[in-house]
């Protein structure tokens, strides 16, 4: 069974169909990328998953449980459904240290001491315990982009949704963040991406999914739906894309 299962998601705003219909499964373990032209629906897919959008219809389901029933704890949920957003979402008068350990105390209950020690071992595993003491105003794209995966990996969630992790950055950082996540694939943390950067997603992904106006058109590598898929579009989107693996 699939740690997240996806069928027949739709989602409107006002008379704008924004997902039609979407099947997707994200196994444990995979990162899966969702790629896309501007406006295809590829964040609110990202959003209605946990639940900081609600879809028109279709199902949900995490770990085998339909989340979008009325009997859901939605702040249960996020604990263990990670977000990472476009703009890092870093509270700038706090601390990274702070930043860290609010979700920890706030929401796990955790005190300082043991939410300190909790976030200080996900720094450090991300290569910015030295910089715990420094407010957000301080920190380069790609070090605040370290700070928000460490706050989301803090909460221990069985998945961790990424919405454009590389579109703030320049390349060097893009690239940095890319073998971040790749590092953290290793470890066996399942992610979902959702990206434009074909670089970032040859290099994190084996398989990308491909969504147009609000419909999954393809899924494959990078290489086969460049070269190989019969829809000219879909060709032509990734044509430029060099897939690392």
């Amino acid at each position: 069974m699939a740690l997240i299962e996806i069928r027949e998601l739709v989602k409107k705003f006002d008379d704008q169909v924004v997902l039609d219909g979407i099947n997707m499964d994200v196994v444990e373990g995979e990162v899966k990328v969702v790629m896309g032209s501007s406006g295809c629906g590829k964040s609110t897919l990202l959003r209605c998953i946990n639940r900081l959008a609600e879809p028109c219809s279709g199902t949900i389901h995490f770990r085998g449980q339909n989340i979008l029933g009325p009997d859901v704890d939605v702040r249960a949920l996020r604990q263990s459904i990670g977000f990472v957003f476009q703009q890092f979402a870093l509270y700038r008068h706090l601390t990274v240290l702070d930043n860290v350990t609010l979700g920890l105390r706030k929401l796990r209950g955790m005190h300082r001491a043991e939410a300190e020690e909790k976030a200080l071992h996900e720094l450090a595993r991300l290569d910015m315990a030295e910089h715990r003491a420094k407010y957000p105003a301080h920190l380069s794209g790609g070090q605040k982009q370290r700070v928000a995966l460490a706050r989301a990996l803090a909460m221990d969630p069985a998945v961790i949704l990424l919405d454009e992790p590389t579109s703030a950055l320049d390349p060097v950082m893009s690239r940095e963040v890319g073998q971040l996540i790749d590092r953290l694939h290793r470890e066996n943390v399942t992610m979902l991406c959702v990206t434009h950067d074909l670089v970032l997603a040859g290099a994190i992904a084996d398989r990308v999914t491909f969504l147009d106006k609000g419909v999954i058109r393809a899924e494959d590598t990078i290489a086969n739906l460049s070269g190989h898929h019969p829809d000219e579009q879909v060709r032509a989107f990734f044509g430029g894309g060099e897939s690392t693996r």
